[in-house]
């Protein structure tokens, strides 16, 4: 089930996002997301938030600002089941433009937003890890 993120929630879906990005952002060091966990915890409540939940746990979440992913979540042992799409188009259906910086390097990321129709319009270098991201649109 995807739904809306309650205040409860917070503390997980920090977690998943710390767990996640460490892992999948593995050329970053880790104590860039350490140091802006707080922050983190502070931002989300304030943005547009569905979460994935089955069981009664959250597997997974994904963030909005207007029409920009700031991302798509998924707890490492809950990851290839399906629960990133599940969540993309959840807001595909209730968005009809979306767009999204990703790393390069993350070449899983940028193959799953290719395949669901993503296109890369710019190339940037993200300004707090110096790291080059595409800018990749989706339109319907």
């Amino acid at each position: 089930m995807i739904r809306k993120l309650y205040k409860d929630d917070i503390d997980k879906v920090t977690q998943i996002w710390l767990e996640v990005n460490t892992k999948a952002h593995n050329f970053i060091p880790e104590r860039y997301w350490v140091e802006h966990f707080n922050d983190t915890k502070e931002i989300i409540p304030q943005s547009e938030v569905y979460v994935y939940e089955k069981d009664g746990e959250i597997l997974g979440f994904v963030g909005l600002s207007d029409n920009y992913i700031a991302g798509i979540f998924v707890s490492i042992n809950s990851q290839s089941m399906g629960i990133g799409k599940h969540l993309l188009n959840y807001v595909k259906d209730i968005k009809t433009k979306l767009s999204l910086s990703v790393y390069q390097k993350n070449e899983g990321a940028i193959k799953f937003y290719k395949r669901e129709n993503f296109i890369i319009q710019s190339e940037n270098i993200d300004e707090n890890t110096g790291e080059q991201e595409f800018l990749m649109v989706w339109e319907r």
